[in-house]
Formats: C-alpha cells, sequence, structure tokens
C-alpha cells in the first residue's frame, strides 16, 4: 500500500506523524511525506521520503516577516502566489496560510505518488482536503496532547480557533478551495480517527462509539521524535545534583530578544542543579556570560537525555510536554500563545507539573516553583504515573496492523 503522509510546516505539527509513518514503513508500505518550507529538512533527515509541496516560497520566512509588518500589502505581479497569501502573512493567520499555499500541491502529491490511504493531522486542513480531493481511504490523526477533534467546542467556532488552528469546514477559505479545485462537497472517506493522548489528558480509557460521519476514533500511544544526533557522554547517565532541560522551542527563540532566557538561565544558575540549555536558535554570545552550571549541547534531540532529568522549564509546546511525559519527567510550563495555555492546564490537572505565564516570568518566581518540583516527590510520582499510562496504550504499530485489517474487512 502507498501512504501519503501530509503535515503542516511546523517542528511540532510534523515531527509527531514521524513514529506512525515508520510503522507503517516497517510493516513493509511505502510512504511519502508531503509538507513545505524549512521543516523538509527535518522530514528528509527522518529517513522518510519527503516532497515540497510549495517550493515557491518558504512560508515560515514569510510569516516572520508577517510578524514583524514587513509582508508586502499587495500581490506582487507576476509572483504566481495564491491570491490573498500576503494578506494571511500579513495578519499572521498561518493555518489559512498552510491551507492557502499547500492544498493544491498536497493534491498533486498525493496524485503522482498513486496514494492508497492518506494519513492526515486533525489540524493540516490541506491534507483532509486532499484526502477528499484523492477519494482514498483515510485516518485523521490528532498531533497534539492539549486537544482532540473528540473535545467539544473545537469546531464550534464560526473561525479559526487559534489555540488550534483548526480550520472550520464552513470556512470561506475552505470553500474557495473546495470550488477551484474541483473538490466540491466530497469529504474524507474516514476509517478512523486518532486521540493520542492519555486518558488522564482527555483521551480514550476505551474505544469511543462511532461518531461524526460514522468513523470510529481510537487510542495510539504519543512516541516521541526529535530527531537524531551524535549523543555527548554525559547525556547517558543521571547526574548526581538534579538535572534541568530549559528549552523554549523553535518558534519564541526566533520572535524574541532574548530576555526571557537570560532570566531564566539566571534564576536556574543560582540552583544546585546541572541546567542543559537546548537551544540551537538563539545567538547565546549575546545573551552575555552564562552560569557556570548551564551546559551548551546546541541541537540534541530532547529524548535522548530527558530520562536523566529531574525536571524540564519550557514554553508548553505540545511535542515537548509529551516528550516529558513519556519520560517521566516534572514540567514548569511558561505559557504565551498558540495552544501553549491549554498544555500548561492538561499538565497541571494532571499534577504532573505547574504552569507561569510567559509574560509573568521573574528570577524569584521561577526559582521557587523549580525549587517546589524538586523537592516535593508528588510532582514527579504523578508524571510517572502518567508514563505508564501511555504506555500500555497502543503502538502506533498496533495501529496500523489494525488500519489495515479495518481496510480488508471493507
Amino acid at each position: 500500500m502507498r501512504i501519503l503522509f501530509p503535515a503542516a510546516p511546523g517542528y511540532g505539527l510534523l515531527l509527531p506523524v514521524v513514529p506512525l509513518a515508520w510503522a507503517a514503513r516497517a510493516a513493509g508500505h511505502e510512504v511519502l511525506l508531503a509538507t513545505t518550507a524549512y521543516v523538509t529538512k527535518a522530514a528528509a533527515e527522518s529517513g522518510l521520503p519527503t516532497v515540497d509541496v510549495f517550493p515557491a516560497r518558504d512560508v515560515g520566512a514569510d510569516l516572520l516577516l508577517g510578524s514583524k509588518g514587513q509582508a508586502p500589502k499587495t500581490e506582487e505581479a507576476g509572483d504566481g502566489l495564491p491570491p490573498g497569501y500576503w494578506e494571511l502573512a500579513g495578519a499572521m493567520r498561518p493555518f489559512d496560510l498552510f491551507t492557502l499555499a499547500m492544498t493544491e500541491g498536497t493534491i498533486e502529491a498525493g496524485r503522482r505518488f498513486g496514494a492508497d490511504l492518506v494519513v492526515y493531522p486533525s489540524d493540516h486542513a490541506a491534507g483532509m482536503l486532499a484526502a477528499a480531493a484523492l477519494g482514498v481511504p483515510a485516518l485523521e490523526v490528532g498531533n497534539r496532547v492539549s486537544w482532540s477533534m473528540r473535545d467539544e467546542g473545537v469546531r464550534a467556532s464560526g473561525a479559526q480557533n487559534h489555540r488550534t488552528g483548526v480550520i472550520p469546514d464552513h470556512s470561506p477559505l475552505i470553500a474557495m478551495l473546495r470550488e477551484r479545485l474541483g473538490i466540491g462537497d466530497r469529504e474524507p472517506d474516514l476509517v478512523a480517527r486518532i486521540d493520542p493522548r492519555p486518558a488522564s489528558l482527555g483521551g480514550l480509557t476505551e474505544d469511543a462509539e462511532d461518531r461524526e460521519g460514522g468513523a470510529p476514533w481510537w487510542p495510539m500511544r504519543y512516541i516521541p521524535y526529535n530527531g537524531g544526533g551524535l549523543l555527548p557522554e554525559w547525556a547517558l547517565h543521571r547526574p548526581d545534583r538534579p538535572r534541568i532541560c530549559l528549552t523554549l522551542g523553535t518558534v519564541i527563540p526566533l520572535m524574541s530578544d532574548g530576555s526571557k532566557l537570560r532570566l531564566l538561565m539566571q534564576a536556574l544558575g543560582e540552583l544546585d542543579a546541572e541546567v542543559i540549555l537546548a537551544d540551537h536558535s538563539t545567538d547565546v554570545a549575546a545573551l552575555g556570560e552564562l552560569p557556570a552550571n548551564v551546559r551548551l549541547p546546541g541541537y540534541l534531540p530532547l529524548s535522548a537525555f530527558l530520562g536523566t532529568c529531574s525536571l524540564i522549564v519550557h514554553h508548553g509546546g505540545s511535542g515537548t510536554t509529551a516528550a516529558a511525559l513519556h519520560h517521566g519527567v516534572p514540567q514548569l510550563i511558561l505559557p504565551e500563545g498558540a495552544d501553549n495555555p491549554l498544555v500548561a492546564q492538561r499538565v497541571v490537572d494532571c499534577k504532573a507539573g505547574l504552569a507561569l505565564p510567559f509574560a509573568d516570568i521573574e528570577l524569584e518566581s521561577v526559582r521557587e516553583l523549580v525549587r517546589r518540583l524538586l523537592d516535593e516527590p508528588a510532582f514527579t510520582e504523578a508524571a510517572r504515573a502518567v508514563s505508564a499510562e501511555m504506555a500500555d496504550q497502543p503502538s502506533p504499530a498496533s495501529v496500523i496492523d489494525r488500519l489495515v485489517r479495518g481496510l480488508g474487512a471493507r
């Protein structure tokens, strides 16, 4: 079977799809990742065949232009971009922009590949439209630990949900693409939908009954994938004192002046702990002299050393949160935008960590919360309980097997 895996251009949007694609590949199926912009490199480095479905522009770079007010105000004559492209970039509407830019190329990639099945994330409308256009069976996969399409209200808004990125089916953008690309009112032929969250984060305790369009919900274990890398010796053992991972993800470092990161390192630098700064985007030299207890490994996959950490301090990215839960590590989450506050609330509710809004970061508040997380064993116990719960969920390999059996039964 030939399986197309479309995904939006963001590390946190693409990387969660990789373990399922690899499970399909290991089961003997041909797979193709369909994405664009800067994540095409990460996709290709995962060892999976990858196609850039919108090579005309780097939509990630254009969104950065939009955030700085530098996006062109009108379409440039003869640039060949879809009408409305620069308006969406300037308005900082990433998921609308991804859908506008990527849908046609994703459909074309699926046709050329000869896809027999489309596996698309819930937040990627281009994947949904491609599945409908190609007329082959599809699997919709949740790629977040903060929310699922099962959650009440995710599709309720008449406009894009800016915390989840979900674009309503009846939005003008979706309607325009359906008409322009000849999709009409066709919907994906869904075999099932996947909710990758453990029950303690809102996931399934058992298979749900058929919902929306008759497609059942299946549970699946969230397997963190952060890329590969050559590991330093220290990453393989737990130190004598607490090890704290500090990361603000890949987006915040590109859009901030580094002042919050500097403050966080100052707060952690006075603790009797080893601090690993997982950041390869920031110009660290501009932050001044670093505390003596801070390591700068450059790029290093989180999963390579999270198991040796006593705590992770981070921005609330869904992938980062899921990796920490997978390894049973307590978290201090500093949420700012997108679905980060939803992620933080999930972790607080299951007692596996604490949260402090990004805007409220101060030396003493950070130190106080970090000390609580390190000194009170209840947080570690709760994090390990969630980890054990995740380990009991069906693996991506078993989901692929179930999918193939389901298709055979059809």
